[in-house]
C-alpha cells in the first residue's frame, strides 16, 4: 500500500514516496523515509516487504558509498551504473532461495552527459529507463495523468505541479491515508528535500 512516484524534466529528477509505513491496513509509522541518498547525484526510493526493502536499500547504499571511497570520489557512479548494479543484485537474489521482495525507483542527474535519469525496477529484476514512473497503488491512478501532462522539457515548477495533480488524485480516490509524501529533487547541484 505504498506510493512511489518519479518525474524527470529538463534538468531535474523528482522522487516522491509515501510517508506511511504499513502492514496490511495497519499504519505502523507515519513519518517513514523510503528513500536513500546513494551519492551526490543519485537517489533511490524503495517499497515492498518491510525487512527486505530496508535491508536491500542499506546494502545498495553501502556498496555505492564503498565504491566512492575506493575511487576517492573522483568518479561517482551515474544513475545508469547504479541501476545496472542494482538490477544485477536483484537478479542474483531472484535465483536464490530467498529473493528480495522490493520495487525501486532510481533517479538522479548524470553529470557526465548533463541530463536527468530515472529507472524503474521491480522485484523480478526488470529495469527500464523512463521519463516518469510509479510503483504501488500510484501506478493505477497517476500514470494517465503523467501520460497527459509530462513532456521532456518541463521545468521544476511544472514538474511539481504535475506531482501535485497526482497526489490530489490519490487523496481523492484511494480508500486509505498514506500520510502524504516526502519529495526529493536531484539536480546538477545535488539532492535536496522539498516541502510539499
Amino acid at each position: 500500500m505504498e506510493v512511489l512516484l518519479g518525474i524527470t524534466g529538463k534538468d531535474f529528477t523528482i522522487i516522491a514516496s509515501s510517508k506511511a509505513a504499513m502492514r496490511g491496513v495497519t499504519i505502523l509509522k507515519a513519518e517513514d523515509d523510503k528513500t536513500r541518498i546513494l551519492n551526490d547525484h543519485c537517489l533511490m526510493a524503495f517499497s515492498g516487504e518491510a525487512g527486505d526493502s530496508v535491508q536491500f536499500a542499506e546494502f545498495i547504499q553501502a556498496n555505492v558509498q564503498l565504491y566512492g571511497m575506493r575511487t576517492n570520489r573522483t568518479q561517482a557512479l551515474t544513475p545508469a551504473a547504479v541501476s545496472s548494479f542494482v538490477r544485477t543484485e536483484l537478479a542474483k537474489s531472484l535465483r536464490s532461495r530467498k529473493p528480495y521482495q522490493v520495487n525501486l525507483l532510481i533517479g538522479g542527474y548524470d553529470t557526465v552527459n548533463d541530463k536527468p535519469e530515472l529507472y524503474w525496477l521491480d522485484n523480478l529484476a526488470a529495469k527500464v529507463k523512463v521519463p516518469y514512473a510509479a510503483h504501488g497503488y500510484a501506478q493505477y491512478y497517476c500514470l494517465s495523468i503523467l501520460d497527459k501532462h509530462h513532456h521532456p522539457d518541463i521545468d521544476l515548477d511544472k514538474g511539481l505541479k504535475i506531482l501535485r495533480m497526482c497526489i490530489d488524485e490519490l487523496v481523492k480516490r484511494l480508500p486509505m491515508d498514506f500520510k502524504g509524501v516526502r519529495v526529493k529533487v536531484v539536480t546538477n547541484e545535488g539532492v535536496r528535500d522539498i516541502e510539499f
